[in-house]
């Protein structure tokens, strides 16, 4: 089947984070959203069928994880990652953000010390001061284009760590962790006794030429050190339907935070969460791989457009994701100044670079999830404020 990325699927009205709530994110109207991490489009007809089968039924009672969710996680992680999981090694959570919240709860007390790799994703620093844990940082290296891992820095800001909370891939830099980075966060992990925190939300938009590796995976001692959170959210555009899970296959670690989240009744599914995600996984490849196509195809297209019409503006190519991070450090601007020159001047809504922490400053994070005549609309308002200025 030929799916149509090209369609324009409107969402405004429909209560959409993304296109609703702009006047409150940015302070107007007139803007064309390009920043929360959903995709504008039409989420597959797979998996709407799927959820509009369990309508049909008409009675929405209590509900529990359906059984081919299990068994579809596991088809779907050793097809494209070669891992082979157990099935009771994997365990529902409504939302990856609450799964790091509740791991830092089960696993560290107040006061103790978490680490994160700036520039990264923003939700990782609100927890950690939320649950009044102490915030420790190792900012990554920005190195020929791409985010770097500064092992020295590393290994010295992780004595005396709880956690690592690893992004992987990165966002927002896109990085696709190789397996020899991997390795060496693990062995620092090992010698230091930290738990690992894993989120690899975007692992499946791994971009061609690169290929993501589960941290677990990594190596023979990285799953004993580990929690693993995955979801098929921004694989099939399905983020509204608050459904992840977390891979756990160190037996003593499972248990514990099973227990915890068994407490609360944190580990229950709603009636939507765990059947549209198993057929997204047994029926999406073919959806999935044209989805990727495209968006690369995206991330061309702006790569370009950048390099023959507004050359003192660059951009991180991700290796993995539909994010970009828009280097927009050469127009010389102070970082407010920037804001405003995207909102105001350019009507383009796009994450702040500098929410992610250090390294972000004058840097914009933009999705490029959208038909490309979205993108080149807000190409084109960017180039048009660009050239006023410069």
């Amino acid at each position: 089947m030929k799916y149509n990325f090209d369609e324009i699927v409107p969402r405004k009205h429909t209560d959409c984070l993304k296109y609703d709530n702009v006047k409150e994110i940015f302070g107007t109207e007139e803007i064309l959203p390009m920043w929360i991490a959903d995709m504008d489009f039409r989420t597959p007809s797979f998996i709407v069928d799927a959820i509009r089968k369990r309508m049909d039924h008409e009675v929405l009672g209590y509900t529990y994880c359906c059984k081919r969710w299990k068994p579809a996680i596991q088809s779907w992680v050793s097809r494209h990652y070669g891992w082979t999981v157990e099935a009771d090694e994997i365990g529902f959570v409504g939302g990856i953000v609450p799964a790091i919240s509740f791991a830092l709860q089960c696993f560290t007390n107040v006061g103790d010390k978490v680490l994160i790799q700036p520039p990264v994703y923003h939700p990782y620093h609100h927890v950690t001061h939320d649950l009044e844990r102490t915030l420790v940082t190792s900012a990554l290296k920005l190195v020929n284009g791409q985010f770097e891992i500064d092992f020295t820095d590393f290994e010295e800001k992780i004595k005396g760590c709880k956690v690592f909370l690893l992004c992987n891939p990165h966002n927002p830099g896109g990085r696709v962790w190789t397996r020899e980075e991997l390795v060496r966060m693990c062995e620092i992990c090992v010698k230091n006794n930290v738990l690992v925190i894993s989120d690899e939300i975007h692992c499946d938009m791994a971009l061609k030429g690169y290929k993501h590796i589960p941290f677990a995976e990594s190596c023979a001692a990285a799953k004993d050190i580990c929690i693993t959170f995955m979801a098929a959210s921004k694989t099939f555009n399905i983020a509204g339907l608050k459904s992840s899970y977390h891979i756990i296959q160190n037996e003593e670690i499972r248990q514990k935070y099973h227990a915890f989240l068994r407490k609360s009744e944190l580990d229950t599914a709603h009636v939507f969460a765990t059947g549209p995600v198993a057929t997204a996984y047994n029926e999406g490849d073919e959806w999935l791989e044209q989805m990727l196509e495209y968006v690369e195809a995206n991330i061309d297209y702006m790569e370009q457009y950048l390099k023959e019409n507004m050359p003192k503006m660059g951009m991180i190519r991700p290796q993995a994701s539909y994010l970009v991070f828009l280097d927009a450090r050469s127009l010389g601007l102070p970082h407010d100044s920037l804001i405003e020159f995207f909102i105001r001047e350019a009507k383009v809504g796009m994450n702040d670079g500098a929410m992610f922490g250090e390294g972000g400053s004058g840097f914009m994070r933009m999705n490029l999830g959208c038909p490309r005549s979205v993108l080149e609309k807000a190409l084109t308002q960017i180039k048009t404020a660009y050239d006023k200025l410069v």
